[in-house]
Order: C-alpha cells, then sequence, then structure tokens
C-alpha cells in the first residue's frame, strides 16, 4: 500500500472566503501515483473547514448569511472566548462547516458525485493556514 502526503497552504486576505481546492487535491493524486483508494483532505486549524459541496457563488452567499446569522462575528463581547481573540465564531463556523472530507480513489480519479467539488472555508483569515491531503491505496 502506498502513502502520500502533501499540505497546501492559504494566506487569505479577508476574514471569510471559500476556495475551490479541487484542483489542488487532484494535482496530489497525480504526484501520488495512487489508483485505488482514498484521500483525506483536512483542515489543520481550529478557524477553517474543508467541506465538499457545489461551486456555485449563490450556494456560497447562502453559507455565509446563514453561518452568520448561527453565529454572528458581532458583538464580539457576546463571546467568552473573545477575552483574547475576536474570534469565537469562527470556532463555531467550523464546526458547523466541518474539518475533514473523504474521497473515494477510483482508476485514479475522485470519485465525486455531480457536482461535488472541495473546497477551504476560512472564517478567520489574514495569516497562513494549512489544509492536510493524505492518500492511501494503490
Amino acid at each position: 500500500m502506498k502513502s502520500y502526503r502533501k499540505e497546501l497552504f492559504f494566506e487569505v486576505p479577508t476574514r471569510r472566503a471559500f476556495i475551490n481546492i479541487t484542483d489542488e487535491c487532484e494535482q496530489a493524486l497525480r504526484e501520488s501515483g495512487v489508483r485505488e483508494g482514498l484521500m483525506l483532505v483536512n483542515a489543520m486549524h481550529i478557524t477553517a473547514s474543508v467541506f465538499i459541496n457545489d461551486d456555485e457563488s449563490g450556494l456560497h452567499h447562502d453559507y455565509e448569511v446563514w453561518l452568520e446569522k448561527l453565529a454572528p462575528h458581532e458583538p464580539v463581547g457576546q463571546y467568552r472566548h473573545n477575552g483574547y481573540e475576536d474570534n469565537a465564531d469562527a470556532h463555531m463556523k467550523r464546526q458547523v462547516m466541518g474539518r475533514e472530507v473523504v474521497v473515494a480513489i477510483t482508476d485514479g480519479r475522485l470519485d465525486f458525485g455531480t457536482w461535488e467539488r472541495i473546497f477551504y472555508g476560512e472564517f478567520d483569515g489574514r495569516r497562513r493556514k494549512r489544509v492536510l491531503v493524505k492518500i492511501i491505496g494503490e
């Protein structure tokens, strides 16, 4: 069985963003040489997320609105965590959107459903963060 590890780095200039990282994940798969197996993609920071969904701007806008209703950034004083930072909402948004995804690899390709793409969700940007891509298989 083969094992391959790669880190992707992001430094988003805004507080929040959704970035399609499917191409980077497919590149890692090509580099790995794995034809059958699994790919794990996970955010290595507690205020960022990795998730799978449609790459459609209306949906991304709806996520932004929905997440802000669930865990509004302001007033920052509403959160106990914000005694040291102003990012308690980012921790909650990450919890809802998830830490990682696992995608099957079949015949050397990511085995997606219709419209599925992999996204990095940033909820407290303006600093460098990383995503782990771990591939195992034959």
